[in-house]
């Protein structure tokens, strides 16, 4: 059976962890309580025998019954006079000084559960506030929207039919539709969307513009209408009063209702740009506004259908970020009295108090965070919600996504791992015998073997490194409760695990080793176009990440596409956690490029049916190539580091940190003119470029990254948090990474070495730099969630689509 104390640790919320009850302290004063106790029973005995025999007495009397009665009579009367008093008083014998020793370490455990308690009270009820608050906005924001796709319905509805009259007259005479109520009015002014039609702006056509203004002033009037219905004030007045100064005649009615759209000033939608098409409809929506301003009044304001998506698809995911918290403080409310009804008990046990238990057991209940149901009927008036608008009143499809289920563990995946580990380590050894036979790897091997082998295995050997790599970072984030799934924003029950990651690593290294096996078969049998195998085995890679069918962890091969789609075209996608992380790992897999680089121009340009090598080696397209690939990690990491710049209220050290990768690509730049023309100045070059860059990088890795190098922390030139225990792993840490970092100087030794023993450093260069990557992967992590638990952050916001500004 698992202790509570275990238990609870478990099931804390990782980032609330400090809000929690600290119930490992209030179990160490109990065991304070029962060691004096112990301490203080032999000398309760011998007080006792020595009572007993009537020492310091002088001998039997015949009133000792009239005084025990009358001794009995008066504390009876003092307890019932004084029933309030400390537990101190109430304990008091004939061994008074023994027991008020025992009562100040009882004293000293129920105060400190009164702090825990109030610590507890304060952040439920703050998180309780923020909640209710959002919960308000969301369902105004769900009555807006609702009131806007009715309006647009109507409209197109009208237009099919040629009677928008009949559309218009039908629109205002119907209700708003049902929604649950709003726990609490809001005043300001919502910005709605209103986006002029591109076609409408190029028509040249009077008559078809004026129609458009009419057409746009009329959906615009009505969506105002609404709002107002909703309690939201413009400032100029109401719309009535405005429509019917201007409805007078012909041209002045269009007129009249193209002003009435100035009145309450822009009318938007506010979609974040965090991608090209929103970025470009934002900017189009600002072209609009500033030909407005300027009294062109073009085509009036049309809704965007686009962006009323948008704005559904934002509030859905808000409402479903809302409900996750509910869930959690729910579970924080359960956990905290679940503690303090278990911490009691042992209390109780130890110290023979019942009644001061028993008052403290109704202050427990008696609290906000106990006793409160606000939470829960949020969370029943968000799943009711939820129900009727996302889910079509479909309760599966709600709970899908409401409460996802959690992927059931299976040993099938360990056995799997086994297997393919296994596999792979007997397919190895019969690889390196077979290639010693055949003398593959001598002084006299054939030079074109490894050309081909070298940068296609050399390849999927690094990928199946940096996913093991992977793998080991999650085991250590998972047992150290590193809510890695939250930081990057990966849906729970679709996440790879430890053993998901070990399962591709393993089972990539048998295929990879399986290949090179049979092509060592064909080329000792004399087979034609051995070397098309490698083909092969990249033309399936590349269909398995392509598949569509819900088979090889489908998610996460698209969840890798879409991150690598977001960082490819940087700086226009929003720079989310997940995006530049994944970047960080490509600037240590600049090898992998460069041998991906080599086999596509190897395999695309047909150069494998002649054996024509240096077509991808010497030609000058191929070098300047070289000199791109290696820069772009760093360029894509530069542009996510200005977007975010710009983004985050221009944030200095973001571009400090893009000053970073710019000092790495100037360092890179050196080292390959030093690999052209080897010339004592170069060589200079690459030592103070080079070393520039390692102390920039260095310098964020500790400072930045991981949160070292304080030196008003007290753990030594750390930071005051630490997940590990055993500071001496950290420094430890910091001394490999910096060795590792310095692995550039073996660029300017001068190293006669052969061609395999060439190829084999490049290799150990490489996975070394991918090691020193996924060391980097942890502590930048651990330094991330330690952030998001000071600021008590365990829920993504999501921003909603309909902002509100405070009115004049």
């Amino acid at each position: 059976m698992v202790k509570f104390s275990r238990e609870y640790e478990a099931s804390i919320i990782p980032e609330w962890k400090a809000a929690f009850v600290d119930y490992k302290c209030l179990k160490k004063l109990i065991k304070r309580i029962k060691v004096a106790r112990r301490d203080a029973a032999p000398l309760l005995i011998a007080a006792g025998a020595a009572t007993a025999s009537g020492v310091g007495s002088y001998g039997f009397s015949v009133l000792d019954p009239v005084r025990a009665l009358t001794a009995r009579f008066a504390g009876g009367r003092a307890a019932a006079a004084s029933p309030e008093e400390g537990e101190e008083e109430s304990l008091e014998s004939d061994s008074g000084e023994l027991v008020r020793a025992t009562d100040k370490h009882e004293q000293e455990f129920l105060e400190r559960a009164d702090e825990e308690l109030n610590k507890v009270n304060e952040f439920y009820a703050s998180q309780e506030g923020q909640l209710l608050e959002r919960g308000e906005a969301l369902i105004e924001q769900l009555r807006i929207l609702a009131d806007i796709k009715r309006i647009l319905a109507d409209h197109a509805a009208a237009r099919g039919r040629g009677g928008r009259a009949a559309a218009l007259v039908r629109s205002a005479s119907m209700p708003p539709p049902s929604m649950s109520p709003s726990l609490n009015g809001s005043s300001g002014r919502h910005l709605l969307s209103g986006l002029a039609s591109p076609q409408s702006m190029s028509d040249g056509s009077v008559e078809m513009q004026q129609a458009a203004v009419a057409e746009g002033a009329a959906v615009a009037e009505e969506v105002m209408a609404a709002l107002e219905r909703n309690g939201v004030s413009f400032v100029g007045g109401g719309i009535a009063g405005k429509a019917k100064k201007a409805n007078k005649d012909g041209n002045k009615q269009l007129m009249g209702r193209g002003a009435l759209l100035q009145l309450p000033a822009t009318v938007r939608i506010d979609i974040p740009p965090t991608s090209p098409g929103r970025a470009a409809l934002k900017v189009w929506e600002e072209l609009v506004n500033v030909l407005r301003k300027d009294g062109a009044d073009p085509a009036a304001a049309f809704v965007h259908r686009k962006k009323v998506q948008h704005a559904e698809k934002n509030i859905r995911d808000a409402f479903l970020a809302l409900y996750q918290g509910l869930e959690l403080l729910k579970k924080f409310s359960s956990l905290n009295v679940k503690a303090f009804t278990k911490i009691l008990k042992k209390f109780v046990k130890v110290s023979e108090q019942q009644r001061a238990t028993d008052l403290f057991s109704e202050k427990v209940k008696r609290s906000p965070f106990s006793s409160s149901d606000k939470v829960l009927q949020l969370a029943d008036e968000v799943e009711c919600i939820f129900l009727r608008h996302f889910a079509g009143n479909d309760r599966k499809v709600a709970m899908k996504y409401l409460k996802p289920q959690q992927p059931r563990n299976t040993h099938m995946i360990t056995f799997l791992v086994g297997l393919f580990t296994g596999t792979f380590v007997s397919l190895f050894i019969i690889y390196s015998v077979l290639a010693h036979v055949a003398g593959i790897f001598s002084s006299t091997g054939s030079p074109a073997y490894m050309d081909i082998v070298y940068h296609v295995f050399s390849m999927f050997a690094l990928i199946s490194l940096h996913v093991f790599l992977y793998g080991c970072n999650l085991f250590m984030w998972k047992s150290t409760r590193i809510n890695h799934n939250f930081i990057f924003d990966f849906a729970s029950n679709t996440a790879l695990t430890h053993r998901d990651a070990f399962l591709m690593s393993a089972s990539i290294m048998c295929t990879v080793v399986l290949s090179l096996v049979i092509n060592l078969f064909l080329r000792n049998a004399g087979a034609t176009y051995t070397d098309a195998l490698p083909g092969a085995l990249l033309l399936l890679s590349t269909g398995v990440l392509f598949c569509p069918f819900n088979i090889f962890y489908r998610s996460t091969r698209y969840c890798f596409m879409r991150v690598m789609r977001n960082i490819i075209f940087s700086p226009f996608y929003k720079v989310l956690m997940a995006d530049f992380f994944m970047a960080d790992q490509l600037t240590s897999q600049i090898p992998l490029l460069r041998h991906m680089e080599f086999a596509a121009c190897y395999f695309m340009a047909g150069t494998f049916r002649n054996h024509a090598y240096e077509t991808c080696t010497t030609s000058s397209q191929y070098t300047h190539l070289a000199y791109v690939i290696s820069f772009l990690p760093y360029y894509w990491r530069a542009m996510q580091c200005l977007r975010r710049y710009l983004e985050e209220g221009h944030d200095i050290n973001q571009l400090a940190n893009a000053g970073k990768y710019v000092s790495a690509m100037v360092a890179a730049a050196v080292r390959f003119k030093y690999a052209a023309t080897p010339t004592p100045f170069w060589m200079w070059m690459v030592i103070i470029s080079s070393s520039g860059a390692t102390i920039y990088q260095l310098y964020w890795d500790f400072v930045m990254d991981w949160g070292f190098l304080n030196p008003k922390s007290k753990n030594l030139w750390l930071r005051d948090q630490l997940i590990l225990k055993n500071k001496s792993i950290y420094y430890v840490s910091m001394m490999l990474n910096l060795a590792l970092r310095l692995a550039w100087a073996q660029s300017v030794m001068k190293l006669h070495l052969g061609q395999v023993e060439s190829r084999l450093l490049d290799f150990t260069l490489a996975s070394l730099e991918i090691i020193r990557r996924g060391h980097w992967n942890f502590y930048r992590l651990e330094n991330e969630h330690l952030n998001n638990a000071g600021k008590f952050r365990a829920v993504k916001t999501v921003p909603l689509p309909f902002r509100e500004l405070e009115t004049d």
